[in-house]
């Protein structure tokens, strides 16, 4: 028959493997629990996902260039740590600055993206111009956001900060009902950014040279597109949403310490890798994105879900990166 003539086994596993081992995965989580296949896990998990997918989309755009971003956790961390200070109630005994007055939340927003975009342009400029690969200046700049956050916090008070304005509690932790069913206020904001990036990928010259410079660096540049500058751009871009993921992520969890945002930008790799962004450079979409970050914050909840220990949970999500990023390499080692 023809379809066994053009069955390739190989080229199946390179396309659907990593999905057929997290279904699987999902599969086991519901066998063992069915109630978590209900209206709150789904609306957790969705929730969970929201502010994932803001990070991820600044991390997808950093690999399409054959890039990425180790720093992107410590930066969501900061952003979250700021906003939390900015953001406290005025009748919080504990509000580390007394005398501030109420921030309003758009200001905040601006300052916690000015403050990612600001060290994504620093990356930026390493990358660029001083060609220093991508994997050894985020992982310095990891390091030096972590103690820059550190020392802030400990200037603070060194506790968790907590106690925020109702207004930041509402934007972050509001949500619609739709009979059983909750969406957040989060959901609607990751819609605005997947919106924006589709726009941008898609539709502007700037998105097409994040493509052609990721596909191949050389000959985007003799085609006329300056890499070093959209490189820079597209670090920048990256760091403010880190910024607006930061804070959102301190108010829906009602609390921020220097600690948050820890291997989130593995998540994010991860979740890239798993919705078809190629390391290979050049590949990727919105949609796949979005999708991975879905899928792994569903095997994230889920394993919680069953009481599957932290520890496995790190070995199950490290196994998964390692398939994802081989499978990915089988899938376009001819390209490279």
């Amino acid at each position: 028959m023809e379809w066994v003539k053009n069955f390739n086994l190989m080229r199946m596993l390179k396309e659907g493997g990593i999905y057929a081992v997290l279904l699987i995965l999902l599969v086991v989580i519901v066998v063992q629990e069915p109630s978590f296949l209900s209206l709150t896990n789904l609306s957790n998990i969705l929730t969970q996902s929201s502010v994932r997918i803001i990070i991820a989309l600044g991390v997808a755009g950093l690999i399409i260039t054959q890039g990425t971003d180790l720093s992107a956790g410590r930066q969501v961390g900061l952003a979250a740590v700021v906003a939390a200070t900015l953001l406290q109630s005025l009748t919080n005994v504990n509000k580390v600055f007394p005398e501030l007055g109420a921030v309003p939340i758009p200001v905040v927003i601006l300052i916690v993206c000015a403050i990612g975009a600001l060290i994504g342009l620093i990356n930026g400029l390493v990358v660029a111009y001083l060609n220093v690969t991508p994997f050894i200046t985020t992982l310095g700049t990891m390091i030096i956001v972590y103690g820059v956050n550190s020392l802030y916090y400990d200037y603070v008070g060194a506790s968790p900060i907590a106690g925020f304005d109702p207004r930041f509690s509402s934007f972050a932790q509001g949500f619609i009902r739709l009979g059983g069913f909750k969406l957040s206020y989060i959901t609607f904001y990751a819609i605005i950014a997947i919106g924006l990036v589709w726009v941008l990928w898609n539709k502007t010259r700037f998105g097409k040279n994040i493509y052609a410079i990721g596909g191949n660096p050389e000959a985007a540049r003799v085609s006329g597109v300056n890499v070093p500058l959209n490189l820079v751009a597209i670090y920048a871009l990256a760091g403010a949403f880190y910024g607006f993921a930061g804070m959102l992520e301190a108010g829906r969890i009602g609390s921020a310490t220097n600690n948050l945002g820890f291997m989130y930008e593995l998540d994010a790799i991860a979740a890239c890798v798993v919705g078809g962004v190629s390391f290979a450079g050049g590949v990727g979409t919105v949609a796949g994105v979005v999708t991975g970050v879905i899928i792994f914050t569903l095997i994230n909840y889920g394993l919680t879900y069953i009481g599957v220990s932290p520890y496995w949970q790190f070995i199950i999500k490290g196994a998964i990166i390692i398939l994802a990023v081989a499978l990915d390499s089988m899938k376009y080692a001819k390209k490279k």
